[in-house]
């Protein structure tokens, strides 16, 4: 007996109407891009690991997916390897490339390798598919598309600006209520160097990402396993449950960390951004939040995270500044700052909240019954005429019985039904049923893609 075939975890497959509005929502963010000045680019599914790895953390480099090499590439492993079962040293060996891990890394790579065909700055947009190892649960997937928009080429705090204005017209469009966050790798540099841990920077920022996910016991005694002393984590214990207004959260935070000149960069520039966007008007909040630290190692500026109000998900937009990542790439000094839209946690929050419009899921609008060689013959160039109109046409392929065509079109939710018969063909023209009220009238060619056009 055959084995029933499955997929792997963390992987989906989706239907017609769940494409529908995956469409929905990538042609949605595609036009507020191309508002703004965007260009499309695509990279690979794969990129050498040279490439990929050391770019996001230790955490990161585990989630990391590795392709096998082809051929024998069994041929330069010792015995002596293969019985050390050293998992680590056998993948560097046995694999040379992974699947992208972010379309981030590979943007970078992109701007090195055709640096002398770009016209800086060069603003990108990428919509493609990830891959990640990591525990699939509710909104997190081990394959996921991401809708990426970056500018390098420019230091200008304008463009954290102008992404925030993305991120909001974005979630305007979508009826998604969301709470814009941001904060500053520069802020957080500042608080290690203030509470005396500046060598343990990566290590404070892994740990109060968490806070949403784990509480604050939990971060608190991850701090101490990387060997944050008591003193410096009851000094960060104030900064982390900081309340008030974005502008009472910076004044505060400018006093602690005066003598931080890094710090107070950090504090410069967030004033400057959330300064800008009152200028905007925003519909969605934007909210200063100390605890935000993005966990990837590259950002170095101004960090956002995106989170729906109105139902439980993880962060369904996130990015930031990453002024030094074309560097490890052999290109430094070139400024960078993105944002990428979670598309499949978006898809999952329009499900809930049920906020997809009822256009987004419009398929066929008119299908001609078939019933037989003659009368096909005179349908095709009606149909074909409804197709040049913009009206989405089938005309079933066999000659079945009445019921099974009717049956057709109810379960495709086809709003018209075009019926051709002798008495329709001896007076030029075809009976059309609209299929949510029952009603038939025997229209012309013209006006039946009039009616269909006005329904």
């Amino acid at each position: 007996m055959a084995q029933k075939p499955n997929i792997p975890k963390g992987t989906r497959d989706f239907s017609p109407e769940e494409m529908a509005k995956r469409n929905y929502i990538f042609d949605t963010i595609r036009s507020v891009y191309a508002l703004y000045g965007f260009q499309q680019i695509e990279t690979p599914a794969m990129e050498t690991l040279q490439t990929l790895m050391g770019k996001y953390g230790e955490e990161g480099d585990k989630l990391l997916f590795k392709v096998l090499n082809s051929g024998d590439y069994f041929g330069k492993i010792t015995d002596e390897e293969l019985l050390g079962r050293n998992h680590l040293k056998l993948a560097a060996r046995l694999c040379e490339k992974g699947l992208r891990y972010d379309l981030t890394v590979p943007f970078a790579r992109y701007v090195v390798m055709h640096r002398d065909e770009l016209q800086l700055p060069f603003k990108r947009y990428q919509i493609q598919p990830v891959w990640r190892a990591d525990r699939p649960q509710k909104g997190r997937y081990r394959e996921f598309y991401q809708c990426d928009a970056d500018v390098v080429g420019s230091d200008s705090l304008l463009n954290e600006v102008e992404l925030m204005q993305i991120v909001d017209t974005v979630f305007t469009k979508f009826g998604i209520r969301v709470q814009i966050k941001i904060n500053n790798r520069k802020i957080l540099t500042g608080i290690a160097e203030t509470i005396g841990a500046a060598d343990k920077i990566v290590d404070i920022t892994v740990a109060i990402d968490k806070l949403d996910k784990i509480g604050l016991d939990k971060v608190n005694e991850e701090l101490r396993e990387v060997g944050i002393t008591e003193e410096a984590i009851e000094k960060l214990q104030p900064i982390i449950a900081m309340q008030g207004t974005n502008d009472e959260k910076l004044q505060i935070i400018r006093e602690v960390l005066s003598a931080s000149v890094t710090g107070l960069k950090g504090v410069e520039e967030t004033q400057f951004i959330l300064d800008m966007l009152k200028q905007t008007g925003l519909n969605n909040e934007i909210q200063l939040d100390l605890t935000l630290a993005r966990g990837l190692n590259y950002y170095t500026g101004a960090i956002f995270e995106v989170k729906a109000l109105d139902t439980p998900m993880g962060s369904i937009t996130g990015g930031g500044r990453y002024d030094n990542l074309t560097g490890i790439f052999g290109m430094p000094g070139l400024s960078g700052v993105g944002i990428s839209f979670g598309a499949d946690r978006i898809f999952d929050v329009l499900n809930t909240l049920d906020l997809y419009p009822k256009n987004a899921m419009t398929g066929t609008q008119l299908l001609f019954i078939n019933f037989g060689e003659k009368e096909t013959a005179y349908s095709l160039p009606v149909v074909a005429k409804a197709r040049v109109a913009g009206i989405r046409t089938e005309l079933f392929p066999d000659k079945a019985k009445m019921k099974k065509q009717m049956s057709y079109a109810n379960a495709k939710q086809i709003p018209f039904v075009a019926l051709v018969g002798e008495n329709e063909m001896a007076e030029g023209k075809i009976t059309l049923k609209n299929m949510t009220t029952g009603e038939q009238t025997l229209v012309t060619p013209d006006e039946l893609i009039l009616q269909i056009q006005n329904a």
